[in-house]
């Protein structure tokens, strides 16, 4: 069995101890992941793992012939040949082999005397070669990066035309091709779609080698993995079952831990004030001396709680009062090169407190319909009608370019957090990843992954009632995601969102938009049954085509007879559709008329000349009440019609 040991392995960066005295044991078979804060040094111990990094104490000992792939976060980048010449590359070993193959052949040739080892050598070769899958090395790599979401055309295309997320995806898919016994990954989700991540799992669950990631995405984890190492304080410690269960098993030990630490506190405060009262006076001098001992025992132990599981709670600002409808988009058409449309003739609605998330394969326009609902993009065919009183926030990565300047990152959160939140301002910096000293750094120092979270950060802090957010967990840790996460489920306006984190999906959905280059499907549910619908029509395909290739020349007129009465009853119910959708877009067009009516007379009510007569002021709220009476009753009518309409998706 292959492996990959370490026995107490230490390393230091100057007077700081990244790993103090580390053992564990990688083998084939192990489905690991490694956790532990923001700089708590996994990186470091994976590099160590690979063979990267030297430590300053303990052994790392890798069986022979054990063959180990490395996959860092970031920052590979490969060009001067083809998708395919590249993705060949990570077979280097086999070619190893077939060369010395080749060169065992030639001496038993040549007749050399050793004839029995050269021979086992030669079948040693010959097995190594069949169990690396090197006979299947061409369908392999297909399927790998097929299944990393590359297409059959970019196999020819030059690798400098990859984006850097998707360079990373070569990266990946060579790491997995050269079929190690040890994988090692640091964040392998990172710049994985969810169709992509759902590829990766079944790879792993398949993979007879051992593994260690990290990963932010508590949803891979849980299906990948049955083991969790917690890297805290340079310390390794290890945790049996999916990463759910090591954080409620964590969550009982950081209780526990938390109660320790409140009494040792209490205990540090009162030596301390003891030293601090009496400690210049002579006759307590040696009393102050011996509790001075005392506290200079406690703090070299002084019990540290991992900031990483402290549970951070709070909620954004409320969102403004708005209308009940949100947008309405009809008819939205969007095309880049004039001739083929991303996104044709495009309708849905938007309630207030919709939860909708859009879905669907890279370039099937998902951040363009995002670009086109906040107003950024305005270069397409169509309506986007936005609902009384609705105020938009939107965030993409894009938003990271326009953070700059020399105020701090603490200084930039107080100036735009409202004023009841600036007692929490260090709470929600420390939730999105900037904690102790960070708060300091000036926002010219900041790293792209940092902008990305301050820009999210400072938009969430703003009164809205609309939030757009393309990909908002990205750069998030799993803690940050679910802090994210509770404030959006909080907030009480309408959220439309792009997300690869299906678990982030799995919680916060309550619609879904599937889009394909063209077309477009709402599914009025959250992602679960989503899938359970997409199950179900890919079984009912599959039982379609059985049941085609088994039809009798009498079985096909039936079918035919079948088929026609099918088209009669579709085109009755086409009609129906049509009037639903025609009352919906009626009842539509009336709310938002009263609604504008309503925010002119409230309008009203702020002017001097109404708002100083009584008898003014008594007309004006009569006709508002007028107004919410109709709106209330049109709104009943608008969701009984939306429900109608919706029937015919179903």
């Amino acid at each position: 069995m292959s492996f990959v040991q370490f026995n107490k392995v230490s390393l230091a960066f100057g007077d700081r101890d990244i790993l103090k005295d580390v053992s564990v044991n990688l083998s084939s078979g192990t489905k690991a992941a490694l956790t532990g804060a923001n700089g708590s040094g996994k990186s470091t111990l994976i590099k160590v793992m690979a063979g990267l990094v030297k430590s300053d104490e303990g052994q790392r000992v890798v069986q022979k012939n054990t063959r180990i792939a490395y996959l860092p976060q970031s920052g590979l980048i490969h060009k001067g040949c083809t998708l395919r010449e590249e993705g060949d590359k990570a077979f280097s070993f086999g070619y190893e082999l077939m060369n010395e193959l080749e060169e065992v052949g030639e001496k038993l040739k040549q007749g050399s005397g050793n004839e029995k080892s050269l021979l086992e050598r030669h079948e040693q070769i010959l097995t190594e070669l069949e169990e690396s899958g090197w006979n299947r090395r061409n369908v392999l790599l297909e399927q790998v990066f097929i299944g990393l979401g590359f297409s059959r055309e970019d196999l020819d295309r030059d690798c400098s035309q990859f984006s850097g997320g998707w360079q990373m995806r070569i990266a990946l898919g060579k790491a997995l091709m050269v079929n190690p016994d040890i994988l090692l990954l640091d964040e392998p989700t990172n710049y994985l779609d969810i169709e992509a991540r759902q590829w990766l799992e079944k790879f792993l669950d398949n993979f007879k080698g051992g593994f260690l990631l990290v990963s932010h995405d508590r949803y891979f984890l849980d299906h990948t993995v049955n083991e969790v190492y917690e890297l805290f304080n340079g310390e390794l410690h290890r945790y049996p079952g999916n990463f759910s269960h090591y954080e409620k098993v964590r969550q009982q030990e950081l209780e526990t831990l938390i109660k320790e630490y409140e009494k040792q506190q209490e205990e540090i405060a009162r030596l301390q004030e003891f030293i601090n009262r009496f400690g210049y006076k002579a006759t307590k001098a040696a009393q102050a001396q011996e509790r001075q001992k005392m506290l200079d025992k406690i703090l070299e132990n002084e019990i540290v709680i991992p900031e990483s599981l402290k549970k951070i709670h709070f909620k954004f600002p409320p969102a403004p009062h708005s209308g009940r409808i949100a947008a309405v988009l009809t008819g939205i058409s969007k095309s880049y090169d004039g001739t083929k449309n991303v996104i044709d003739n495009f309708e849905i609605v938007l309630e207030n407190s919709d939860r909708l998330v859009v879905v669907g394969h890279n370039g099937a326009g998902k951040s363009t319909l995002l670009r086109i609902i906040a107003g950024v993009d305005k270069d397409f065919q169509g309506e986007v009608k936005i609902g009384a009183g609705v105020k938009i926030g939107y965030f993409s990565q894009d938003n990271a370019e326009i953070i700059s300047g020399s105020a701090t990152v603490l200084e930039t959160i107080e100036e735009d957090a409202p004023f009841e939140l600036i007692p929490k301002v260090r709470d929600m910096l420390g939730a999105f990843l900037f904690r102790g000293d960070d708060v300091y750094k000036t926002l010219d120092m900041l790293s792209g992954g940092e902008k990305s979270r301050i820009a999210l950060l400072k938009l969430l802090l703003r009164p809205v009632n609309l939030l757009i957010l393309d990909e908002p967990t990205n750069h998030l840790d799993i803690h940050s995601k679910d802090v994210l996460l509770q404030a959006l489920k909080d907030f009480g306006g309408t959220v439309v969102f792009v997300s690869h984190d299906r678990g982030f999906i799995e919680e916060l959905a309550t619609r879904v938009l599937e889009l394909k280059p063209g077309e477009s499907r709402i599914f009025p549910g959250d992602y679960e049954y989503y899938v359970q619908r997409l199950e179900a029509e890919s079984l009912e395909e599959g039982k379609s085509v059985s049941e085609k290739t088994k039809k009798t020349a009498a079985g096909k007129t039936e079918e035919k007879s079948a088929l026609k009465l099918s088209w009669e009853e579709q085109k009755k119910i086409e009609s129906e559709r049509r009037k639903a959708e025609k009352n919906v877009k009626l009842l539509e067009e009336k709310i938002f008329s009263l609604e504008e009516q309503k925010k002119e007379a409230e309008n009203l009510l702020a002017n001097p000349k109404v708002y100083s007569s009584g008898e003014k002021s008594r007309e004006v709220r009569k006709k508002i009440e007028e107004i919410d009476d109709v709106l209330e009753d049109l709104n009943i009518q608008w969701m009984e019609a939306a429900e109608k309409l919706e029937s015919f998706a179903k």
